[in-house]
């Protein structure tokens, strides 16, 4: 990603030698629905059982904006983090500097069960050491709604075109991340921890314009 090149084309290149890995980190957008709206509708039920309907919607609110921040923490600190190792290097473009180097290869734009999964029940797990047990569900049901969303924005930021107002700007402040200044911008569903933790886009962007292919 620091070495500002951008592919136009819509190739997906190879990864892995292995057809196992390879086959691994590519999925249509739709699996993250099969895998995870089950999950989150058995979670609300459960929030309902243990709760009043309004506290378990307390909760599952909570859990979205919980996932908000998260989702602005990961994509800057994590997905961003540049390491000085070779190993690193290769694990930073699995992970995220892929997407930037092609971002238009639909089939990595949604995040494989492969890496997502285990990352869920690692959240889980830290959430029932925090929450009480009446709180979990509704709490991991919204959390889970908003990387599903989160998930869904992403890829039709990338291969959708909108004539709402609301979708073309947000779509235009994810290109501006891609195209402009890749430092800046890192709220995929809504752009409001940027503006809180000032790495907000202008509409010009920085001037940093990549090389495309």
């Amino acid at each position: 990603m620091k070495k500002n090149f951008i592919s136009n084309s819509s190739e997906s290149i190879r990864m892995f030698k292995s057809p196992l890995l390879e086959s691994l980190s590519k999925i249509p957008y739709f699996v993250p629905l099969i895998v995870y709206v089950p999950v989150i509708l058995y979670f609300c039920w459960q929030a309902v059982v243990l709760n009043d309907v309004l506290t378990a919607i307390g909760h599952i609110l909570l859990g979205l904006f919980i996932w908000t921040l998260t989702e602005y923490v990961l994509h800057r600190f994590v997905f961003h983090f540049y390491p000085k190792s070779e190993w690193g290097r290769r694990i930073h473009f699995i992970f995220h500097g892929v997407h930037h180097d092609y971002p238009n290869d639909a089939q990595r734009l949604v995040m494989p069960p492969s890496a997502s999964i285990p990352l869920a029940a690692a959240f889980y797990f830290l959430f029932r050491a925090i929450f009480p047990i009446n709180m979990l569900d509704g709490f991991f049901a919204g959390f889970i709604m908003g990387y599903l969303f989160y998930d869904m924005t992403h890829y039709m930021l990338h291969h959708a075109k909108f004539s709402n107002p609301f979708w073309k700007k947000l779509k235009q402040h994810h290109m501006l991340h891609h195209y402009d200044d890749s430092t800046k911008g890192y709220g995929v569903t809504s752009d409001i921890w940027d503006k809180v933790f000032g790495s907000e886009l202008t509409k010009s962007g920085s001037g940093t314009h990549a090389k495309k292919a």
